[in-house]
């Protein structure tokens, strides 16, 4: 069965009348007038069963919250006591399966203090509609009689912004007139002190479009610039959702609302009689445009989810029309409100917005005069490892603290390099759409991991290789369009390869987590890989020879108990016990076009200590090293054997190192070449945690490669820290270890890991890198402790 969108939105109509005449509501004066067949007040029993319904859907998806929004006409219509069984009912179905957002949004007109303290005991945050200044709103907020609705609305709305009833306050949502000046408007809205304003194009589609002067097609656009510039000139001192959402979506991120951007949605309507319903602006575009069939007595969500008018909305970009795909803003824009794209001529929704112009001028604007980035906070390099953790690595050891601050770091910085490759891919103009829909994808699935199961996504951030996949990823993205980039840099197939390897670490993620997730991951030379877990390695396909079928992509879907990957006509299913305890097969779907084999990460073990033994993940190869492929079960053995005996001497010799290593030293990685080749063991600067080494004839020799080479990789991390010399300084300097000159930070790195082993060598470094003049304030107390530990 094909997979859904959930629905975490539900939009409950409590009452199906008005108490206000609006003349540009898309309800009571559009085209659709299904309202009048429908009951005033929603039932008990339409209540009770709508609960259930987005309970079971809530617990099937593993929904960690649910937004309901009590809606109308006018809810609070349905009165008091209605309304306290209403949020009564959802909660109890709810409670104990997911996190409830409540909300209600009304015109105000009714609000007093007994609603607003039922609202305070239930925690249901309210949002009220007022058009602007009296002026404004008057022009189309009237009662049916033609009385001002404003001063009613003005005295909710400061009752909502007075204590003890601030913290209910959600904000205000004002439909677009360009006939009202937007800058009185914008005072008089910001004058009610709002958390959030939320601007909102009247709805109008192709065969009803928007009111305009003759010959404009940007009034919109000018109107909301117009604000745009001025709230930037103000600081921002509320949200608003639209110029937040396209400031998001043009850095990568998320829209907060459906009028944008390409995310799923996830929303539907239930009415007063248990009809599910597509959202309510479909209403102007034609009788019956947001009917489903469907109803909660009779059909669960997910059959709602799967209705065509729903997954319709779902698709991203895929479901755009060309004019859209093509846009250079589709990834802000997301072709408008859905129902903004309507056309009564065959045609349906497959066109741009009513309002595209006005979308792409509105856009571009902020793109060029975007607000700057919040400043970070004033670098305190001491403190992000501790004083006396820094004395203590700067000693050349560390205990299991020290190091930990290190993991700690370097976890920070992974974390920050993902969202840099996420966010400079989704602006990039080598990032093709479906590509950046792909990464949006992940993104949200990583997103949902770190909220729900941060524990799961903190195993991902340790694994020493996604660093050196970022860093790939960043230095292909800044060389495009560089004359004098590498090669490497401008193949557009080998960037959508790496870049697809996001969705792959979001799959991990999320079966780390035990979370849903659907993502696409690359084929990478006839595998697909999921960091930390393994690879399945793809046979080929019937008739193919060479390298056929070595690349392309596979839908990866994480479910509550197992895996499935698909690639082509072809399916495989992996345990989720056996695939986290590095005991899963993969089981072929009946019919299977291609065999395919699960390679699990596997681990060498000591007492108090586990370390991955690195072969599959496909970015593992360093600047100077070649990864040894596949081991056997046999090589692996030996290595078992060996790592055992090493951790003993390790334990037994240098005691004072072992809690460190055990701390900080997560993965080995096998490397081609003879055995005791110590000339190809290193340590990788973007692969912090990681040691890679060919065999080696003895288990001395591999104890004392795991000090040396953590010992490196420990001053890379701290070099990833703090300033410890000018890095401008170009100064050449002997060491008795070299017969070559070597670097500032080269014979830091040689004085550093040569504490122990040649304290003569590394002493003589010492007091060259402390006469030097190159060190920075931080450098000389650096290198001071490595002399005292010397000394010593």
């Amino acid at each position: 069965m094909a997979s859904v969108v959930p629905l975490s939105q539900v939009v409950l109509k409590v009452h199906s009348r008005c108490d206000l005449a609006c003349d540009h509501c898309y309800v009571y004066e559009a085209v659709d007038q299904s309202w009048r067949g429908r009951p005033m007040v929603i039932p008990d029993d339409v209540v009770v069963q709508a609960a259930r319904r987005i309970a079971e859907h809530a617990a099937a998806h593993s929904l960690p919250e649910v937004q309901v929004v009590l809606h109308g006409g006018e809810p609070l219509l349905a009165g008091r006591e209605r309304l306290h069984s209403t949020i009564t009912s959802l909660r109890e179905a709810l409670d104990g399966s997911c996190q409830l957002d409540l909300r209600i949004h009304t015109n105000g007109v009714r609000l007093s203090a007994e609603f607003c303290e039922l609202f305070a005991a239930h925690q249901v945050k309210v949002g009220i509609s007022v058009d602007g200044d009296k002026a404004a709103n008057d022009r189309h907020r009237r009662y049916a009689d033609g009385r001002s609705s404003y001063g009613p609305v003005v005295r909710a709305i400061e009752l909502l912004a007075s204590e003890p009833f601030r913290k209910l306050y959600a904000g205000l949502l004002c439909t677009i007139d360009v006939a009202n000046d937007p800058l009185v408007v914008y005072e008089s809205l910001m004058a009610l002190r709002p958390p959030r304003i939320d601007f909102l194009l009247p709805h109008a589609t192709w065969d009803h479009p928007p009111a305009r002067k003759p010959g404009s097609d940007h009034e919109y656009a000018a109107w909301l610039t117009a604000i745009y510039d001025r709230w930037l000139a103000d600081g921002r001192p509320a949200e608003i959702r639209t110029f937040d959402s396209i400031i998001s979506t043009l850095r990568g991120g998320e829209s907060c609302t459906e009028a944008l951007g390409l995310g799923p949605t996830g929303l539907v309507v239930i009415e007063t009689d248990g009809s599910y319903e597509q959202v309510d602006s479909l209403k102007v575009a034609y009788q019956g445009a947001p009917e489903t069939g469907l109803n909660v007595f009779s059909h669960s969500l997910d059959m709602v989810a799967r209705h065509p008018g729903i997954t319709a909305r779902e698709q991203g970009i895929a479901g755009l029309c060309r004019t859209c795909q093509e846009c250079p803003v589709v990834s802000s824009c997301g072709g408008g409100l859905y129902t903004h794209r309507f056309r009564d001529d065959g045609s349906r929704f497959q066109n741009p917005s009513v309002y595209c112009p006005d979308l792409l001028t509105l856009i571009s604007h902020v793109s060029v005069h975007q607000p700057e980035p919040a400043a970070a906070a004033p670098e305190q390099p001491l403190h992000t490892i501790g004083a006396v953790n820094f004395t203590a690595l700067a000693r050349g050891l560390g205990d299991a603290s020290a190091v930990t601050s290190l993991v700690q770091a370097q976890r920070s910085l992974i974390r920050a390099l993902l969202s840099a490759v996420y966010q400079e891919a989704a602006t990039s103009p080598a990032v093709a759409g479906p590509m950046r829909e792909q990464l949006r994808a992940a993104w949200s699935t990583l997103a949902g991991v770190d909220r729900d199961q941060p524990d799961a996504l903190a195993v991902l951030l340790r694994h020493p290789y996604l660093r050196a996949w970022a860093v790939r990823c960043l230095e292909q993205l800044r060389a495009v369009g560089r004359p004098s980039a590498a090669d490497h840099a401008q193949d557009p197939h080998k960037l959508a390869a790496d870049l697809g390897h996001l969705g792959a670490i979001a799959a991990a993620a999320a079966a780390r987590g035990r979370l849903g997730a659907a993502v696409v991951a690359p084929i990478v030379a006839g595998a697909v890989h999921l960091p930390t877990l393994g690879r399945l390695v793809l046979g080929p396909e019937p008739g193919q020879a060479g390298t056929d079928g070595q690349s392309g992509t596979a839908a990866v879907s994480v479910i509550s108990n197992a895996v499935i990957i698909r690639v082509g006509d072809s399916c495989w299913t992996l345990s989720l016990a056996g695939l986290l305890t590095g005991q899963a097969d993969a089981a072929p779907a009946p019919g299977n076009s291609r065999p395919g084999d699960w390679q699990p990460v596997r681990a060498l073990r000591a007492p108090g200590w586990c370390l991955a033994i690195e072969d599959t993940d496909p970015y593992r190869g360093g600047q100077h090293w070649q990864p040894a492929s596949r081991l056997t079960d046999a090589e692996v053995a030996a290595w078992q054997l060996d790592f055992g005996l090493a951790w003993e001497q390790i334990e037994h010799e240098c005691a004072a190192c072992a809690p460190g290593l055990a701390a900080g030293l997560t993965t080995l990685t096998p490397l081609a070449g003879g055995p005791n080749d110590r000339s190809a063991a290193a340590s990788e600067r973007q692969a912090f945690g990681a040691v890679a080494t060919p065999p080696l004839a003895n288990p001395a020799g591999l104890a004392q490669l795991l000090i040396v080479e953590f010992r490196r990789a420990k001053l890379g991390a701290i070099l990833d820290l703090f300033d410890l010399y000018d890095q401008t300084d170009d100064q050449r300097f002997s060491a008795p270890w070299s017969d070559q000159k070597l670097s500032l930070e080269e014979l830091l790195e040689g004085a550093y890991t040569g504490l122990a082993s040649t304290p003569a060598q590394a002493q003589e470094a010492i007091d060259a890198l402390l006469s030097s003049g190159a060190l920075t304030e931080l450098g000389q107390r650096f290198v001071g402790e490595m002399r005292r530990s010397v000394a010593r």
